[in-house]
């Protein structure tokens, strides 16, 4: 195989010392002893390993450049200064083996989020309502301020990592030793380790405890909708930030109205005189549901046509539920026919009399076909034109 380091990590003689790192790094991947065992990868291994020493040092690669020996000595000869550290570069994607570590992680960290439903009438999401909600989350235990230490008392920095939060793991391979670090189990990788807890919280910084919230419900909201309480959630640990409460709505049935989005449903019989004759009838409004002491319009008069027919809408333009963006939802009303099942002597004497008069002893109905084939509309189509 070449000796040519360019050529044993595949890149150009003007490539980038970026270019040549990330070479490397998918090189040693493919082939670390530990993911391919036989003896040529590990050579070859060797060899990739060499060639990026040379080329990762301005020097080495300079005097390569120039006509001089690559490998002045041989991989891991005297001198040879090869880094661990780009090895585990390539499997870890970060500076494993440097000094500097990742440091202590803190122990204030954010507290999560909460959440928690309550029931409300169609009247309260369509037009707003204030409530009171006990809640039970974790908060900052004012005995120690959240510093989980008793009062008059601090964390101290850890004696085992000495306050860096992370402890030198040493592991001896083919290729010498591999320096790593981790988590210290003394302080748990806070760098600090507390002497005395506090008693209130058991040096967690926080407590449980129940309290009272006013959440503002906006108008429009509907099933499902969640309203953002910023800051209301659990107190993270060590005192930390609290996350938020999310109050999730669900809208209660209603007696009368159904809602479709913005807009409001009803149905309303009248009798087959009423819907025959015409009539009046007097419907409640959604706000008839508010306190009393708003003033508001709580009902108005539905004007049903003379020869209504069962099923017809009447569609009121603003009657509906507020937007939360804005405008208002219309109110469909839905005209049901009763027809009387029972009638004394007189009142059938009298609807015969009517049916004599309109000529409908006798009717045959008006009967049409369910539906019509692809042929008959098409045979309808040409006979029309």
């Amino acid at each position: 195989m070449s000796q040519d380091p360019y050529e044993l990590l595949g890149v150009g003689r003007d490539a980038d010392a970026d270019t040549i790192k990330k070479a490397y790094r998918k090189l040693a991947r493919q082939l670390h002893p530990d993911v391919n065992p036989d003896p040529e990868s590990q050579e070859r291994f060797k060899q990739v390993t060499a060639a990026y020493e040379v080329l990762s040092d301005p020097d080495k690669r300079a005097a390569y450049d120039r006509g001089g020996d690559p490998f002045g000595g041989g991989f891991g000869g005297q001198g040879a200064g090869f880094s661990f550290t780009d090895i585990m570069d390539a499997f870890f994607g970060g500076n494993a083996g440097a000094g500097a570590g990742r440091g202590p992680r803190p122990r204030m960290r954010r507290g999560q989020d909460a959440l928690i439903r309550i029931e409300v009438e169609l009247a309260e999401a369509a037009f707003g309502v204030s409530r009171e909600l006990k809640v039970d989350t974790a908060v900052r235990c004012t005995t120690c301020g959240g510093e989980g230490a008793a009062p008059g008392s601090h964390p101290v920095p850890c004696e085992s990592c000495r306050g860096a939060g992370e402890v030198a793991h040493v592991q001896r391979s083919f290729l010498g030793e591999i320096r790593t670090l981790r988590p210290c189990a003394a302080c748990r990788g806070f760098g600090t380790v507390i002497p005395d807890p506090c008693r209130e919280c058991a040096g967690d910084g926080r407590v449980r405890s129940r309290r009272t919230l006013t959440v503002k419900i906006p108008a429009g909201v509907d099933n499902g909708t969640r309203v953002q309480l910023s800051e209301q959630g659990e107190v993270g640990p060590g005192g930390g930030p609290a996350g938020d409460l999310y109050v999730e709505i669900h809208v209660a049935p209603h007696e009368v109205f159904e809602r479709h989005g913005n807009d409001l449903h009803c149905a309303v019989t009248v009798p087959m005189t009423a819907a025959a004759l015409g009539t009046t009838i007097e419907l409640p409004t959604l706000e008839a549901d508010l306190p009393a002491s708003e003033d508001v319009e709580r009902s108005f008069d539905l004007q049903v046509p003379p020869g209504t027919q069962s099923g017809h809408q009447v569609v009121l333009r603003g009657r509906g539920v507020p937007g939360l963006r804005g405008g208002r939802g219309d109110l469909a009303v839905t005209i049901a026919v009763d027809t009387p099942t029972r009638l004394d002597p007189r009142q059938e004497e009298l609807l015969r009399e009517l049916a004599a008069i309109r000529g409908e002893e006798r009717p045959t109905g008006d009967v049409r076909p369910a539906h019509k084939s692809v042929f008959g509309r098409l045979r309808d189509a040409f006979t029309a034109h």
